[in-house]
């Protein structure tokens, strides 16, 4: 089952139920629109309603480096443990989205990943247990302003900023999805990322526990568990859409404001 928050034409919250349809991923006028919001015997379509985030969480933790390919793509080293980063709740934006990115960068790269919501206030969970505290999947796009990011240690700049965090569309069971899912990103039409959740360096349970040692983790919160290589630069206008199976598709637009 996937479940989809989303605003209804009379203003009010729900969460109803993500009913799939077929569709071209590739195909930028109906990628992410693939679906239908079903709520209480009514059907609604995503374009006609205000689809929400996920979830509210207080903090997305996220995965540096967490697939090889990456890693060389950055010509950085594997990490033996999880690197971990912070976006606050203001780096949280929907599917349907235009994401206004910084103005007068020269780098702002897309990055595709699977996010983990947690179902349930947890700290120390062990491995053999973590899935335990997991409410679903959702597609996050972590959004990267490169010029910053390169610059400084803690990453404010370079990751926390407004809307760096589109996810979506939909919190899907975990069982659906397969270990070695493929995750892909598409730029305009065109795939730039392309592997399978399998090539994660450390997997979920062991994120989860290695996270919950060193703070708590709430209801709602994300765990962004890194990306696939091919990431590459964003321009003003381009639409970005995530699939991964089992998941569903993220779609957003980016904007970039000219620098005054």
């Amino acid at each position: 089952m996937k479940q989809v928050r989303f605003r209804d034409p009379a203003g009010t919250v729900r969460t109803g139920e993500w009913v799939d349809d077929s569709g071209d991923p590739a195909d930028t006028e109906t990628a992410g629109q693939d679906g239908r919001i079903v709520f209480a015997g009514r059907e609604y379509s995503p374009g006609d309603v205000d689809v929400l985030a996920p979830s509210d969480p207080s903090k997305i933790v996220c995965i540096g480096r967490n697939y090889v390919a990456h890693a060389d793509e950055r010509d950085e080293e594997v990490p033996d443990r999880p690197l971990l980063f912070l976006k606050p709740p203001n780096a949280v934006t929907s599917h349907g989205s235009d994401v206004r990115l910084p103005a007068g960068k020269d780098r702002l790269d897309y990055e595709a990943e699977l996010g983990v919501i947690i179902g349930e206030q947890c700290r120390h969970v062990d491995e053999s247990e973590a899935m335990d505290v997991v409410a679903g999947y959702t597609c996050l796009v972590d959004l990267s302003n490169r010029d910053d990011q390169n610059r400084e240690q803690n990453w404010v700049r370079g990751k926390a900023f407004d809307n760096a965090a589109p996810m979506g569309p939909v919190s899907a069971d975990p069982e659906h999805v397969p270990e070695d899912a493929p995750i892909k990103l598409w730029v305009n039409g065109d795939r730039q990322q392309s592997s399978t959740l399998s090539h994660m360096i450390f997997t979920v349970p062991q994120l989860l526990a290695e996270i919950t040692a060193y703070l708590t983790l709430e209801p709602g919160d994300v765990v962004a568990t890194g990306t696939p290589e091919g990431v590459g630069p964003l321009a003003d206008g381009d639409e970005v859409t995530v699939e991964i199976e089992g998941v569903g598709r993220l779609r957003h637009t980016v904007s970039i404001p000219r620098e005054k």
